[in-house]
């Protein structure tokens, strides 16, 4: 089982966000103060954060609290939900091959960033 530093981790470089880029967006979308070697620290198992972060992170990162406890880790939790968020943008009638090629067009468009 993941312990939280490497569920961090894996849920940070997903987004292929260095540790100063995540400290950046989350103390601009929460008003925060959390440190690049908070970040760092958590991330290698030496400190522990307190639950006001995991809250802000889960909110972030669009996953449960409960998937940083490794009650909710799988990746299937988190590609249901970026699906379910691209989903509400989407007509009913939109059939899996066509959704599979919206996906694909996604990461193309995201691998495309400077």
């Amino acid at each position: 089982m993941n312990n939280f530093g490497e569920l961090l981790k894996e849920l940070r470089l997903s987004r292929k966000l260095t540790i100063e880029q995540l400290v950046d967006s989350l103390n601009s979308k929460y008003g925060g103060k959390i440190s690049k070697s908070s970040i760092s620290r958590w991330e290698n198992g030496e400190a522990d954060p307190k639950l006001e972060f995991v809250r802000l992170l889960a909110d972030f990162f669009k996953v449960s609290g409960q998937y940083f406890l490794g009650e909710d880790n799988s990746e299937k939790t988190f590609e249901i939900k970026k699906i379910e968020t691209i989903a509400a943008h989407i007509d009913d009638d939109v059939t899996e091959e066509e959704m599979e090629d919206i996906k694909k067009y996604i990461e193309f468009i995201k691998s495309q960033r400077g």
